[in-house]
């Protein structure tokens, strides 16, 4: 997995198996920290030339797979096959298209397995959002707990209901918390403290509040294109003069709301790098009545790569993969692509 947020390339071997109900396991898992210059490479890819953007394709598929390789050695371990999720450069499924690099024949040969990708094009080729795509995973392997929330660069979520499963993109997070961490000298703003020594700008809240993508009924979900353009109208222009600490309170507390709208009762399971902002979860919890689970730092950190794992063996097994239900494609659908050196 290589997230939206930038942290770097999660690498998690996983074990499933299956007696009346999917069982799994992580059995080793660690993040490649990206340096600055991939940070770069990967955030400034949307506007390069197609030649560069081949060019990287290509790259960050081998990138990845000597990444995996060396995974494998150091830990004295033997994969099956790579289930790579790569990473979102373009998503623009009203448009009908979606890409995430990483060339999966160029990451089969540098790692020396096959490999599961491209994981979402089925399913906007069918009409649908091609994302979340996570929800099939936490209806077989976390289906205890009411609703799902992960709180990576986009905070998502998914619950039951009718019968079928729901999930969607609720708003951006990280994205956008790190994007006014950095402007600090920092990667991320560690617990929310950054958040915790501003005031909220009521006037910003509410226009944030009031963006037309909250409007809109799930099935939805939200590209980086749409988060630059509320970093670039509210965050960059910062009309109202606001301070660092008081544009990262402002945005907490708009996350917080936005979660709270669909995260109200039981328990919910929250895991991604927001899990560990202390200060969200305190301004989430004066909104919602519902029981915040937070688990191990393992799951935390390393759900969502676990889940991609599932989704390849899915596809490795021929298996639906994907549901019409949350994405709004015409028909459930086996997503993926196979590489095989």
């Amino acid at each position: 997995m290589s997230g939206t947020s930038l942290d770097g390339l999660d690498i998690a071997f996983c074990d499933f198996s299956f007696k009346d109900k999917w069982e799994y396991k992580i059995v080793q898992a660690e993040t490649i920290e990206y340096d600055e210059n991939m940070r770069i490479r990967l955030s400034s890819l949307a506007g390069s030339t197609a030649l560069e953007f081949a060019s990287f394709h290509v790259a960050f598929g081998k990138f990845c797979g000597d990444k995996v390789a060396a995974f494998l050695k150091r830990n004295k371990l033997k994969a099956d096959f790579i289930a790579s999720h790569g990473h979102t450069i373009f998503h623009q499924p009203a448009l009908a298209f979606t890409t995430q690099i990483g060339d999966g024949a160029a990451l089969s040969v540098a790692a020396g397995l096959p490999v599961v990708c491209d994981f979402r094009s089925v399913d906007v080729a069918l009409g649908g959002q091609g994302a979340p795509l996570v929800p099939l995973g936490d209806e077989l392997l976390f289906r205890d707990y009411t609703a799902c929330l992960n709180l990576g660069g986009i905070a998502n979520i998914s619950f039951a209901k009718d019968g079928g499963r729901v999930a969607f993109d609720i708003s951006v997070c990280n994205i956008l918390f790190n994007y006014l961490a950095m402007k600090s000298g920092n990667t991320f703003d560690r617990d929310g403290e950054m958040a915790r020594a501003g005031k909220v700008n009521s006037t910003l809240l509410e226009q944030l509040n009031s963006l037309p993508y909250y409007q809109m009924n799930y099935p939805k979900s939200l590209g980086r294109e749409d988060v630059d353009k509320i970093i670039d109208n509210y965050i960059e222009k910062n009309e109202y003069n606001l301070s660092l600490q008081d544009l990262m309170a402002t945005a907490v507390e708009h996350v917080a709301m936005q979660i709270a709208k669909f995260a109200d009762t039981g328990s919910l399971l929250i895991t991604g790098g927001g899990a560990f902002n202390r200060f969200l979860l305190f301004r989430l919890k004066e909104f919602s009545r519902a029981e915040l689970c937070v688990p191990d730092p393992l799951l935390v950190n390393y759900k969502e790569a676990l889940i991609f794992a599932f989704l390849g063996l899915k596809r490795w097994r021929s298996e639906l993969n994907c549901l019409k239900s949350v994405t709004g494609a015409k028909r459930d659908s086996v997503g993926g692509a196979i590489y095989s050196s």
